[in-house]
């Protein structure tokens, strides 16, 4: 694979050819392939037009943002869940473009949990994740893995909400104290958000997020969903 500073960069100026339209996804998405002239191959990419979003009474037109917003959390966090992540004039206009991320697609969350038990503290950090991001829709194919068993996280268009409104099917190690690692990595958003988000999210979602993640550092304990409504629909 190539590199992030490769991935970003034919992300950002490579031609754009859409392959297919993803299915089971409320909202436009668009399997692309990516090409220019310095390079013959053809990586893939996830794109996310503006104009084929669904309006939604709870956000804001422009979920394509909020994906871009969840990549730099997830590189301020320096936990590499999220793919690299832009936004793009498309072929059907302003959209977000995602990186490909070729994964098992046997495998989610459940699944992973279940049989990868190595790999647990990797998926409490996408909890960390979405109790800062305040994830309302992290079903448990949004949880990937690929050959090298690196842990992927997508579909973040529903974050970021200013309320408080986690819905996730991450609940397995509720009640469990927070590593301190993941906590300093709370606490570096608590500190400082990146410049690169606040243009992306409103004043108000930057300092709910804060809030969110100084609640961690102070309160450094798995969440738990005591009223057993906190999970997405479909869970898969």
């Amino acid at each position: 694979m190539a590199d992030r500073s490769n991935q970003l960069e034919l992300l950002r100026c490579a031609d754009i050819e859409v392959i297919g339209r993803m299915p089971w996804s409320s909202n436009a998405t668009f399997l692309v392939e990516l090409s220019c002239a310095a390079s013959e191959a053809r990586p893939r990419a996830i794109y996310k037009p503006l104009r084929g979003e669904r309006p939604l009474w709870d956000f804001e037109p422009g979920l394509h943002r909020r994906e871009v917003a969840a990549y730099h959390l997830s590189e301020a966090m320096g936990i590499d869940l999220v793919p690299p992540t832009i936004i793009r004039d498309g072929p059907l206009g302003e959209g977000s473009l995602q990186w490909f991320v070729e994964v098992d697609h046997s495998q989610h969350y459940f699944t992973i949990h279940e049989t990868r038990e190595d790999l647990h503290d990797a998926l409490r950090a996408v909890a960390v994740y979405d109790a800062i991001a305040n994830n309302t829709d992290r079903k448990s194919g949004h949880v990937l893995i690929d050959a090298d068993d690196h842990i992927w996280g997508i579909d973040h268009g529903l974050c970021f909400a200013s309320e408080f409104k986690l819905r996730t099917v991450v609940w397995e190690f509720g009640g469990e104290a927070i590593a301190d690692d993941l906590v300093a990595k709370a606490e570096m958003i608590a500190t400082r958000v990146p410049l690169a988000m606040c243009t992306l999210l409103a004043d108000d979602e930057v300092e709910a997020m804060q809030e969110r993640a100084q609640w961690i550092v102070d309160h450094p304990t798995y969440p738990v969903d005591t009223s057993g409504r906190r999970y997405p629909w479909p869970l898969v």
